[in-house]
């Protein structure tokens, strides 16, 4: 439970349906969260008091930082794009929290993800929610069978007006609540703060090119940038620009038009298959290459056992390396891996 609009109608729903409903809420990080602070915790315990069950809370702040914050933070500053929510929800809400729920005698951990499991013949398949606008399944393309097994998505099913709607008819306190966002612990202030906190060196001058080697400008700092940027540059062209790729080497930023920023074909690392029948290589997909992008066609072929790369029907903009690519058959995800470059 963080305390939002989305867990609390979760338990109260499940307590409805006649579930024995425990709260457990994750103190993740101690300032500066827009999610998962003592505050929200706090917020989780009210609704909690509302309906008259347990809460606990288990604080893992020490062990948030060394597995999620601080990984973000060396792969941001070495010019790539990294997706921390993907590991959050595998290590904490259905790793340490699920673990802790077993020890509680639970048979099932229930969160407010807008997201659908379907148990067939072979197993369990994650799908979309309902709600295309807020269909989280993109961050949990990551969770196990045996985690698939243990979680039920009540919201699933449900659009978020029709969970707005719940929340005001059934009078449940979340006054001040929060929508939970994606990145909790980066502030107004953007991830460059968080980044120099623990990468001092980040900070320092180097060339804006553009993709003939030509100086444009100057940044100060790889880890102001992304693929795709447009905003910020500071260089003036009569063109309108976007970040190509970042050099760490040569601490490099190269920009071009949007032309220049299309690719056909990026590489996947670490690919990790959620459904219980993964297909083949050749086969035709859709994939996100990021949150807030539809799904595209394209075709998934293996190089080898630990190399995999996705070919686009047509060419897409911002491939960014580190980030997230996840693969869909219709409504099903079927895995996903981290995007590179080939």
């Amino acid at each position: 439970m963080s305390g939002g609009i989305d867990s609390s109608v979760t338990a109260v729903l499940l307590a409805e349906q006649g579930w024995e409903v425990i709260g457990l809420s994750l103190h993740m990080f101690k300032e500066g969260s827009r999610c998962c602070s003592i505050e929200d915790v706090n917020r989780a315990r009210r609704v909690c008091d509302f309906l008259g069950v347990r809460h606990y809370v288990m604080n893992v702040v020490d062990d948030f930082r060394e597995t999620i914050v601080k990984p973000f933070t060396n792969e941001y500053a070495t010019g790539r794009t990294p997706n921390p929510c993907v590991f959050c929800n595998r290590d904490f809400k259905f790793g340490a929290m699920m673990r802790r729920a077993m020890q509680l005698d639970c048979s099932h951990v229930a969160t407010g993800h807008y997201v659908r499991v379907e148990q067939r013949p072979d197993g369990f398949h994650l799908m979309r929610g309902k709600d295309s606008a807020k269909d989280q399944s993109y961050f949990l393309h990551r969770l196990s069978q045996d985690q698939l097994s243990r979680t039920i998505f009540p919201l699933g099913e449900m659009t978020k007006p029709e969970v707005r709607a719940y929340a005001a008819a059934k009078e449940i306190p979340i006054e001040g609540a929060n929508e939970t966002a994606d990145l909790c612990f980066i502030t107004a202030a953007g991830p460059a703060p968080l980044i120099e906190q623990y990468h001092p060196d980040a900070a320092r001058d180097g060339d804006i090119l553009d993709v003939s080697g030509k100086k444009l400008g100057t940044h100060h700092g790889l880890h102001h940038f992304t693929v795709g940027q447009r905003e910020g540059l500071r260089v003036a062209t009569g063109t309108p620009m976007y970040v190509k790729s970042l050099d760490p080497k040569i601490n490099t930023v190269i920009v071009g038009k949007r032309a220049d920023v299309m690719a056909r074909s990026c590489g996947l690392s670490e690919l990790f298959w959620t459904t219980p029948s993964p297909p083949a290589s050749g086969a035709h997909i859709a994939a996100r290459i990021r949150y807030r992008s539809p799904a595209a066609p394209a075709m998934i072929r293996s190089l080898d056992s630990a190399r995999w790369i996705l070919d686009f029907d047509e060419p897409q903009f911002a491939v960014a390396p580190g980030q997230a690519a996840v693969l869909y058959d219709g409504d099903e995800v079927l895995g996903g891996g981290w995007i590179e470059n080939i």
